[in-house]
């Protein structure tokens, strides 16, 4: 209780520390609670645990929002005793996965970069409290974030009530590493004043009154963050075939030296391309992100890395306690700033940001769906990706050519499901190898995927589904045999398994890594 007191700097909020109990006692059925969170970072803990276990004995549901997706204290608690009505904007939590699959909790997907506007414009109602996570309170009442910012600062300023969990496992030295700016809504709406990815704009706080906030809870508890994969095979061929790629480009004048900010996705994936960078021998890096995870701290201790900005540090367990440990020279390269502004398009497309995500699967014309198994199953929401794709000065998609032991192809006829259309996909990369659609028409594009993306085993059956579609249509801007595509996703999704007689049946499926 000590250390708790000595982070609450405004001594008239000392008397608001109460116990999770407490605070959970608060909450009401059908509530929208808006709290910080995203990635499995900066979280709540200690009173979404004390509210599942009244809702054992107590059943009711709330409505939640937050930045992204929350770890297993949160979601999965929750969902466990059936407590989430409503959630929005993503998740990954797989108890919640299963609610939202079986109709239990309904899901609103959505772009991330809208979350907070939207939900200041009043567009879900208002927030009827705001749950944050904290390192501390300042002396005028301000909130010092942890491990994200996320939506955090929106909620603080549209909710009439604020909850604090003080988290005394994060380091009070945590505090400067954040950037909070919200923007003015229209019509009164400024132009966001970031130049360069490390430019600081706002407030190391988000700002809040001191007679908003009802309670403040202690907590201890780390972010439960998720083990990387050792880099494999497949994806240091693709951080190989990245590296080789943006080689070509700064060759032929098409890319800068050194590289414009990059972007990269959440997962492993993701962090080994980034890692293949420490052993290449690019230099002066700078991100703009999202989520920076553990090969962000590798490119800093390699001197590679100038700054990194994102809404969230989202390492590996081993990751998260290395940056504890010596946060006052990470902290000079990072800045976290509210999702907004991390993924504001006007932004990235000003900067000419390189956006690295990856994808469920792609079809041939260079569609990717990257929230759907089987067409209706949501995994896990599109986060992101969409903010950067549509707006990157490159938009590069990464998935693997095959899953399940070369089972199941991921460059399929005709995704079942699209987030992101062809038009916001300039790079396609599998461990085959890069497809540049650059410039190409669809009937390009798709010869370009087969023979580069796709997995020799995979290749004659796809390269008979075009010659057939281009054929049957006459070719058509876009051919596609849609009827043959129904059929085989239609029972693809009842049963899992494909049942065609069609000649490229098997390339339907799709999964997640």
């Amino acid at each position: 209780m000590a250390e708790v007191q000595d982070r609450v700097r405004c001594q008239a909020l000392q008397k608001k520390i109460v116990t999770a109990e407490e605070a959970a006692a608060f909450f009401q059925p059908n509530m929208n609670v808006a709290c910080s969170g995203f990635t499995s970072s900066g979280y709540p803990k200690s009173v979404p645990l004390a509210l599942a276990a009244r809702m054992t004995k107590e059943p009711f549901k709330i409505n939640v929002w937050t930045g992204a997706s929350t770890g297993p204290e949160f979601d999965t608690a929750l969902a466990q005793v059936n407590g989430i009505a409503h959630r929005m904007p993503f998740q990954t939590s797989p108890a919640l996965r299963e609610r939202i699959n079986s109709g239990d909790v309904d899901f609103v997907d959505i772009h991330l970069s809208e979350m907070a506007q939207q939900a200041r414009y009043g567009f879900f109602g208002k927030a009827d409290v705001a749950l944050i996570e904290a390192a501390a309170i300042t002396e005028e009442g301000n909130i010092i974030p942890t491990t994200s910012v996320g939506n955090a600062a929106s909620y603080v300023q549209d909710a009439d009530t604020v909850i604090v969990e003080i988290n005394t496992a994060v380091p009070a030295e945590i505090e400067g590493l954040h950037d909070v700016y919200v923007p003015l809504d229209p019509p009164n709406r400024l132009p966001i004043p970031i130049i360069r990815p490390g430019d600081r704009i706002g407030t190391s706080f988000i700002p809040c009154t001191p007679e908003k906030i009802k309670y403040i809870v202690p907590g201890g508890a780390a972010d439960t963050t998720r083990s990387l994969r050792p880099v494999d095979e497949l994806s240091r061929r693709m951080s190989e075939h990245t590296l080789a790629f943006f080689a070509q480009e700064q060759k032929a004048g098409r890319l800068p030296q050194p590289l414009l900010p990059l972007q990269c996705g959440v997962g492993n994936v993701a962090n080994a391309v980034v890692g293949g960078f420490v052993e290449s021998d690019v230099s002066q890096l700078t991100v703009y992100t999202e989520v920076i995870q553990d090969g962000m701290l590798d490119l800093i201790d390699a001197g590679k890395l100038q700054m990194a900005s994102g809404t969230a540090f989202s390492p590996s367990p081993e990751g998260l306690a290395r940056f504890f440990k010596d946060i006052g020279k990470y902290k000079k390269h990072l800045v976290l700033r509210p999702a907004e502004i991390a993924n504001a398009p006007e932004v990235i497309r000003r900067l000419g940001v390189i956006a690295m995500n990856t994808a469920i699967e792609a079809d041939i014309y260079g569609a990717v769906n990257s929230t759907h198994i089987r067409g209706t199953q949501m995994m896990n929401g599109i986060g992101g990706s969409g903010d950067f794709a549509r707006n990157a000065y490159l938009s590069i998609f990464f998935t693997p050519s095959v899953r399940q032991d070369g089972k199941i192809s991921c460059i399929v006829p005709c995704c079942p499901h699209v987030d992101h259309p062809a038009q916001d996909v300039d790079i396609l990369v599998t461990e085959q190898g890069v497809a540049d659609l650059r410039g190409k028409s669809p009937r390009e594009r798709a010869k370009e995927i087969i023979e580069h993306c796709a997995h020799p085993d995979y290749r004659p059956l796809l390269r008979d589904y075009f010659e057939r579609a281009d054929a049957a249509t006459g070719h058509a801007h876009t051919p596609q045999l849609l009827d043959e595509a129904f059929t085989v996703f239609t029972r693809y999704a009842q049963t899992g398994t494909m049942q065609s007689a069609a000649p490229v049946a098997e390339s339907g499926q799709s999964t997640r890594d």
